[in-house]
């Protein structure tokens, strides 16, 4: 029987490797690079470790992060719409590449382990916290009373740097680097959308200005060192023989 041409095509889509899967392909050497998602579980477990320490009261020492830009910055609940999409925005870019573009989905996690596991060391080794939250709403909306229930689920400690804006910027980058969304459009989206979340931190006041700076200088050693360094340097017997 002919397959569906539309169907066929959404095959082709994929990354070879997924064209003729097997049920075991967990133990396949093809598909190591799906083992990198267990960095999640532990990094969840290591943040919500180091959360636990602010929570018990065993730290008091903790640094409240600010600036006098951050008076200026009003609180706006409308925010919340990119505050949130912000959790679709990973996962959506996490789901495309495991599936599409598997090379860009390893340099997506090698970027994310690098610089979430550098940030929950600064959360252990730099104790912080934020006092920007209002303790009043200047209006009374579906919006406003989400975030007074968000407030009290999220604590205000370990925010600088946020991880909000590395996380937008991890998925922005690597959408500037895919070969099927690397066009201007799609590029100019991405970047739109980081921008709009890594904004929403401080509109919302669950961030100061100084935790999306230093988020963003966390992001530029990794951008540099995954996407700029070759992984795989030419061995010089080859780059001679280009040469020649």
């Amino acid at each position: 029987m002919k397959k569906n041409g539309k169907f066929s095509r959404f095959l082709s889509a994929f990354d070879p490797r997924w064209q003729h899967v097997h049920p075991l392909f967990l133990f396949d050497k093809r598909f190591g690079f799906f083992w990198l998602l267990i960095f999640w579980p532990l990094f969840g477990l290591a943040f919500y470790a180091v959360e636990g320490l602010d929570a018990s009261g065993l730290r008091t020492d903790l640094t409240s992060i600010w600036c006098p830009l951050d008076d200026y910055i009003p609180f706006c609940e409308w925010f919340l719409f990119p505050y949130l999409f912000w959790f679709i925005f990973l996962v959506g870019m996490y789901a495309y590449t495991v599936f599409f573009e598997v090379d860009l989905f390893k340099k997506l996690m090698y970027f994310t382990i690098a610089t979430y596991t550098f940030t929950v060391i600064v959360y252990l080794l730099f104790p912080n916290m934020q006092e920007l939250r209002p303790t009043e709403f200047p209006r009374d909306n579906f919006l406003t009373r989400f975030m007074a229930g968000y407030y009290e689920m999220d604590t205000n400690t370990n925010v600088l740097p946020s991880l909000h804006v590395i996380g937008a910027f991890a998925v922005q980058t690597a959408a500037w680097h895919s070969k099927r969304l690397g066009t201007t459009p799609w590029r100019i989206a991405f970047t739109v959308t980081a921008i709009l979340i890594s904004l929403s931190t401080v509109f919302l006041k669950q961030h100061s200005i100084l935790d999306v700076f230093a988020g963003l200088l966390v992001c530029l050693p990794a951008y540099i060192l995954i996407y700029r360094l070759p992984l795989h340097p030419q061995k010089k017997g080859a780059a001679v023989g280009l040469q020649q």
